[in-house]
């Protein structure tokens, strides 16, 4: 049983985490788990296990969205999530001979200058890919865009074979600044991406029973509300208003996972 304490624990992690796969379609994994671990002591494995079928309803819930709002183009983006799997693989490996100390430390690093990118420079880039979105889309089913796509896609998941997480802001930043996608193309691809990413790995958790399932039960709830919020407010606010929106939150997500891999 949960005290009243770790239940209002609970909400305010899966809101959180429907917040950034609301607003930007990326995962929430990298917040949900050190909340699990650090403020709950939820065995590590067993929240990643969690963090994934809550990332997967959220998901979910953030692509029914954008795809109402017809901001999803699923293609190159299928084919960076199965070049993510043997990326992944690869990743994995590596990471088992890197110190899991400082890996955190070195991805929040990494997203307070992509927040700042963001903010900046995303705009200017979306906003010309717009003003040609026939031309995007016919390039999109080239073999060479198919062959781009499969090699970031490994990219991606070698990266977040090593960190743990990231994958869905990795997915995000590709294609907002590789393959030229609309911010709001990009949020709702990305958490279709992330959507069936997730669910793969909570099948996976599950079967090895590193799963709480109570536990993300009560977190899906706030998760699957916010997102939901989060989703339309996304869609409805203009391409300059996101992309500030998506540069704070990376920026704030960089800050948090230094100080808590700090604390840790």
């Amino acid at each position: 049983m949960f005290t009243a304490v770790q239940i209002v624990l609970i909400l305010i992690t899966g809101a959180v985490a429907g917040v950034i796969t609301g607003i930007m379609g990326a995962s929430g994994v990298m917040v949900v788990v050190p909340a699990l671990v650090l403020l709950l002591g939820v065995p590590v494995h067993t929240a990643i296990g969690t963090s994934l079928l809550i990332n997967m309803v959220a998901a979910l819930v953030t692509s029914r969205t954008f795809y109402r709002f017809g901001h999803i183009r699923l293609r190159p983006g299928i084919w960076i999530a199965i070049g993510s799997v043997f990326g992944a693989q690869a990743g994995s490996a590596l990471a088992d001979i890197i110190p899991s100390i400082g890996l955190s430390n070195l991805f929040g690093i990494f997203l307070i200058p992509m927040g700042v990118l963001m903010w900046r420079r995303g705009i200017g880039a979306s906003r010309r890919i717009e003003q040609a979105p026939a031309q995007n889309a016919q390039s999109a089913e080239t073999k060479r865009s198919i062959l781009i796509a499969l090699a970031l896609g490994v990219f991606v998941g070698f990266m977040c074979g090593i960190f743990g997480a990231g994958g869905g802001v990795m997915i995000l930043l590709i294609l907002i600044f590789v393959l030229h996608y609309p911010l709001h193309f990009a949020a709702g691809t990305s958490s279709l991406i992330m959507a069936l990413t997730a669910a793969s790995g909570a099948v996976g958790y599950g079967i090895r029973g590193n799963m709480d399932i109570y536990t993300a039960l009560i977190a899906s709830l706030p998760a699957v509300v916010v997102a939901g919020m989060g989703a339309r407010i996304a869609n409805r606010v203009s391409e300059a208003t996101l992309g500030k929106i998506i540069g704070v939150i990376f920026v704030g997500l960089g800050i948090s996972m230094i100080v808590i891999e700090s604390l840790g």
